[in-house]
């Protein structure tokens, strides 16, 4: 092993140290799963003119589609120990892996900050139902960066919980997400039954109409809807060997992902519908935000344990789907220098950077929308691992030669980079008109075919990204029969 391109943080995790059964990645799942996002997606559909049954398939129908690449890729990371970085200089090299793992770990920095936003809102909401906050946001705000002081302290205080957890490594992200599941789905049932015993016919929670005059509008929306719910966990589909280099056999990361992902996201999106729909009944208008739900409930101690909820379920998925990639990903840059718990540290800085309360506040969805669309683009490295792993290696890696700077995985391998910028290449247009916010309209820098396109950006992406990989590398499959099987 070449000293530059490992650390104690990079490298195999030994047999012993694998302790990560199929109960705990679906408890990742769920701590994951479980958060704002996730409890709107289906109203989100709705409001857009699926029946809720449509926009609950939707769901469903896209996690199962995600599933598949996820337990893909984490196959490696179970069979060898190592991490995503290091599993990408596979098929990148140990230089070009630094493409797929630094694109990665932007978006993840990007979303950190929005959610620690979020769960110092539930702070914030907290506080003020107990009277200890009486100001008013707008009037108090602090000039230069927007927001009141408290809504600042708010934001920092739950920062700092991310702050003190990642010090104490990846085994504190473990035990919250263990401790968290149970609790999570508890809470969310506990919301399922208030909605229910609040309205006077159930029944009504389900009769919505459909908003589409033909089955043509609803495909022109289904096949968006779809996309955006792959995206939506396509970027843990790139680093979920981050997590399954723990487990202790491929048993265990594929059942605990199977029973732990799709269910967890259809039956919240399931409790978003119905709580939801609850809402009007109960307050005379739709409240689609859970925050400003709970926060009009009559009772302080049910108030405060929901927000609490809301709290727990914001820093599980945060520490898991946010930190722990930015960390290797930066780790990996200078292994020498930068320790996973650095990389994270460095995750939480620039999520306080970015500002992500402007984010937030002043774009809104189309924040989530652009993120959403740019986890799509990733699609192509993954299609790229997945063709270099299971079609050209046949799952056989010479695990030391990972890190080795002379070795033959060194410096860039342009095949999979081609591969790469051929697959992206068809969906930036349609990215484009949907980051410029003109997509389908007179305004749009490129032709509406491109947004047609970009309707199944996901699905393009890493199919080309497959074919192209393998066709290129016909051929030059060789280490193929040299590799070293780590069994």
């Amino acid at each position: 092993m070449t000293e530059s391109l490992r650390n104690p943080d990079l490298d195999p995790v030994p047999m012993e140290r694998r302790t990560w059964s199929r109960w705990h990645i679906a408890a990742l799942w769920v701590g994951m799963a479980v958060c704002i996002p996730t409890y709107t997606l289906a109203a989100s559909m709705i409001s857009a003119g699926m029946r809720w049954w449509q926009a609950l398939l939707t769901v469903m129908l896209g996690n199962l589609i995600v599933l598949v690449p996820m337990i893909l890729n984490a196959h490696g990371g179970t069979k060898y120990g190592v991490p995503f970085p290091v599993l990408a200089r596979a098929s990148f090299g140990t230089t070009g892996a630094h493409i797929p793992s630094i694109a990665r770990a932007l978006v993840a920095c990007g979303w950190f900050g929005i959610q620690t936003w979020i769960g110092g809102a539930a702070i914030y909401s907290i506080l003020t139902v107990l009277g200890w906050i009486r100001e008013d946001p707008a009037a108090a705000r602090i000039a230069f960066i927007g927001i009141s002081p408290w809504q600042l302290a708010s934001f920092a205080f739950f920062w700092l919980v991310h702050l003190l957890i990642i010090v104490k490594g990846i085994n504190s992200i473990k035990w919250l997400e263990a401790w968290a599941a149970p609790f999570l789905i508890a809470a969310g049932l506990a919301l399922l039954a208030w909605a229910i015993v609040k309205v006077d016919n159930v029944g009504e929670l389900f009769r919505n109409e459909s908003g589409y005059e033909s089955s043509a509008d609803f495909w022109k929306v289904f096949f968006p809807s779809l996309t955006a719910m792959v995206g939506f966990w396509a970027t843990l589909s790139l680093n979920i060997p981050d997590f399954s280099r723990y487990c202790k056999s491929q048993r265990d990361q594929a059942v605990g992902q199977i029973v732990g992902l799709p269910t967890t996201m259809t039956l919240f999106c399931f409790i978003g519908i119905v709580v939801t729909g609850a809402t009007v009944s109960v307050f005379g208008e739709a409240i689609a935000d859970p925050i400003q739900l709970v926060s009009r409930l009559d009772s302080k101690p049910i108030v405060i344990v929901s927000l609490f909820a809301v709290l727990l379920a914001t820093l599980s998925t945060n520490l898991a789907a946010n930190v722990v990639s930015p960390a290797n990903g930066f780790a990996n840059i200078s292994p020498k220098r930068v320790s996973f718990r650095t990389g994270a540290i460095a995750t939480c800085i620039i999520g306080v950077l970015i500002m992500p309360w402007r984010l937030y506040n002043d774009l809104g969805g189309y924040i989530f929308t652009w993120l959403i669309g740019y986890s799509a683009l990733l699609g192509p490295i993954a299609g790229v691992m997945i063709a270099d792993y299971f079609i050209v290696r046949r799952t056989r890696l010479d695990a030391n030669a990972l890190y080795d700077a002379k070795g033959p995985f060194a410096g860039i391998k342009w095949r999979a980079m081609v591969a790469l910028v051929l697959a992206v290449i068809p969906n930036i247009p349609g990215f484009i008109n949907a980051a410029t916010n003109t997509a389908r309209s007179d305004q749009a820098i490129f032709p509406r075919v491109f947004d047609s396109m970009y309707d199944y950006a996901w699905f393009i992406g890493i199919a080309l990204a497959l074919v192209i990989y393998s066709v290129l590398m016909i051929g030059h499959g060789s280490t193929r029969a040299a590799a070293k099987e780590v069994k």
